[in-house]
């Protein structure tokens, strides 16, 4: 048996307080292409809450819509800008403590959200976190496509990017954070699991049996 402990967390409103995705474009494409690309939109995103519209085509549809074809390295060079600047102030303190504890005590930290890789790449080193599972971005010739490359992190596929991600290395103890529906299966995946708002954070304990749910 491994004594293999992973942390995984979670982004949007687990380490921040709000929607970064959202806060992403306000930065990228400005307030004015911001509100033209949601009205352009406006069919496909008031359908994800009850199900008529998928969230990750949405969210790829509205990238492109508020900036069009984008280059790699354009869109590259605006995520590396919004974590180093806007993104710090929707960081949770008390969740980046929870982080360095994690890592303090030898656990694998990974980022696991539905959100864009794109500038949680360039946030993760910051915090000493180098596995990101996320949403990716389709690229054509350096040139985004408006779709997304493979599924949507979200729900099931959280735990299929983990399980995917340790192979045949499972861990004996995995603690999830999260905060919403998103999350629920990768708690249930979890020894240790915390959504906001249920519970208290768990203590940090020693390495257990794998497979056990909080």
């Amino acid at each position: 048996m491994t004594d293999r402990v992973i942390a995984a967390f979670d982004f949007d409103g687990t380490i921040t307080t709000s929607d970064s995705f959202r806060a992403f474009m306000l930065d990228a494409a400005g307030s004015t292409r911001f509100a033209l690309a949601a009205l352009r939109c406006l069919p496909w995103l008031i359908g994800i809450a009850p199900g008529w519209s998928q969230r990750g085509p949405t969210k790829a549809r509205f990238l492109l819509a508020a900036l069009g074809p984008v280059r790699r390295d354009k869109l590259e060079a605006a995520a590396q800008r919004f974590a180093d600047t806007r993104l710090r102030d929707l960081l949770r303190p008390e969740m980046l403590a929870r982080i360095r504890e994690h890592q303090a005590l030898g656990h694998e930290v990974v980022l696991v959200s539905a959100s864009p890789s794109v500038y949680l790449r360039k946030w993760a080193p910051t915090v000493g976190i180098e596995t990101v599972l996320a949403s990716e971005l389709e690229w054509r010739d350096g040139v985004y496509t408006g779709q997304l490359a493979g599924r949507n992190c979200w729900g099931p596929e959280k735990v299929a990017r983990l399980r995917a991600w340790w192979g045949d290395k499972a861990p004996a103890t995995l603690y999830a954070y999260g905060d919403s529906r998103g999350d629920r299966e990768m708690a249930q995946l979890a020894n240790h699991a915390w959504i906001r708002g249920e519970a208290p954070l768990p203590p940090l304990l020693p390495t257990g049996g794998f497979g056990a749910t909080a």
